[in-house]
C-alpha cells in the first residue's frame, strides 16, 4: 500500500518554524511516498458545534470542511505540524481535531475504524529551552491516537521564536532526518502503561 502522508499546517503565519521543521523531515521521505500539504489557515473550518444529542451529522461534501475530511480519509500518515502556543495545539489544529467529533458520529462514514492502524505524528517549534512545557500538546496528540486506535510517532521538537529560528537547531534538524523512518508503536493511554510515551 502507497504511503500518503498529509500535513496540517496550524501556524497563524506562513513559512514558520514548525513548518520549515516539518519540511526538513518530508525531505527525508522517500520518493514513492506521497505528500499533501494543507495550511489550516487557509482552509478555515467553522466552529465546531456538538449535536451528538440533537440530530445526525451529515457529511460534509464541500467547502474547507469536506476537503479536510477526505484528506484525512486518503491518509496513511496524519501530520499535526502545530506550533506550541499556550502550551498546546493552535487554535485551528484543536478546531480540526474538535470535528473529528462529528465525524465520529456521522452515519456510514466508519471514520474512527478507517483511521485505525494508520499513523499519527507531532512536529511543533517552541520558545522554550525546556521542552517538557510541550508536553500538553503531546499528550493531546498521544491520548487522541489511543482513542482512534492509531500508531503515535511522537513529537518532532525544535526551539525557534523569530522566522527562521529553528533552522540553527542543529539538534531539531538532525532528528529531522530519521524522524519519519521510526517505527510508530500503537498509541496507548499513560494509563495503559507503565513508561511514558516517547515523544523525543
Amino acid at each position: 500500500m502507497t504511503r500518503r502522508f498529509l500535513f496540517l499546517l496550524g501556524s497563524s503565519r506562513p513559512d514558520g518554524n514548525t513548518e520549515l521543521l516539518a519540511r526538513r523531515a518530508a525531505e527525508q521521505l522517500p520518493s514513492g511516498v506521497e505528500q499533501r500539504w494543507i495550511d489550516l489557515a487557509a482552509h478555515p473550518l467553522p466552529e465546531f458545534e456538538d449535536l451528538r444529542h440533537d440530530s445526525d451529522h451529515a457529511r460534509p461534501t464541500e467547502g474547507s470542511a469536506g476537503l479536510l475530511l477526505d484528506a484525512t480519509l486518503a491518509a496513511t500518515d496524519l501530520v499535526i505540524a502545530s506550533p506550541l502556543y499556550w502550551y498546546s495545539l493552535s487554535a485551528p489544529v484543536k478546531r480540526y481535531l474538535d470535528h473529528w467529533s462529528g465525524w465520529l458520529r456521522t452515519p456510514g462514514l466508519d471514520f474512527k475504524a478507517t483511521l485505525s492502524g494508520r499513523t499519527l505524528w507531532g512536529v511543533t517549534a517552541l520558545a522554550h529551552e525546556e521542552q517538557e512545557v510541550a508536553d500538553p500538546l503531546i499528550g493531546t496528540l498521544n491520548n487522541s491516537a489511543a482513542y482512534m486506535g492509531m500508531r503515535f510517532g511522537g513529537v518532532l521538537l525544535g526551539n525557534g521564536s523569530k522566522p527562521g529560528d529553528v533552522l540553527r537547531d542543529t539538534d531539531a534538524l538532525t532528528r529531522a532526518k530519521t524522524f519519519f523512518a521510526r517505527e510508530a508503536p500503537l498509541a496507548r493511554f499513560p494509563y495503559e502503561r507503565t513508561d511514558a510515551v516517547s515523544a523525543r
